[in-house]
């Protein structure tokens, strides 16, 4: 997932910032950057982060997935709706989590990953 900018690539972490960067603006809740490297053999970083309502989560979604694809990240794969709650973009060694409150509650994607260490969280 290599972007070159002036010469230098985009490492994976500096999307995952980025993604960070875009939910804080767009004022998603309980954003949740973890290094999953060691514990995960597909990604080195998971985004997980919450919307307020569907209408959110589907304008969070769009425009992380169009922010990082203008940064260079290609995306390999768009899984989930609004409607279900739960939008999942996969950027190879980054992994966007977009979440209505109640899917988080639900599938407890911070609890699973636990082991991951924590790179920023912003309630």
């Amino acid at each position: 997932m290599g972007h070159y900018k002036g010469g230098e690539r985009l490492e994976p972490v500096e999307y995952a910032r980025k993604a960070v960067d875009v939910a804080s603006e767009m004022q998603a809740v309980d954003i949740l950057m973890l290094d999953v490297s060691d514990v995960s053999s597909f990604a080195d970083y998971f985004v997980i982060l919450s919307a307020d309502n569907r209408r959110q989560l589907e304008a969070l979604a769009e425009d992380l997935a169009q922010t990082l694809k203008q940064a260079g990240a290609s995306l390999h794969h768009r899984e989930g709706t609004a409607d279900s709650g739960w939008v999942l973009l996969d950027f190879g060694d980054v992994l966007l989590h977009v979440f209505a409150t109640e899917a988080r509650e639900y599938y407890r994607m911070d609890q699973l990953w636990s082991k991951g260490r924590t790179v920023v969280r912003i309630q």
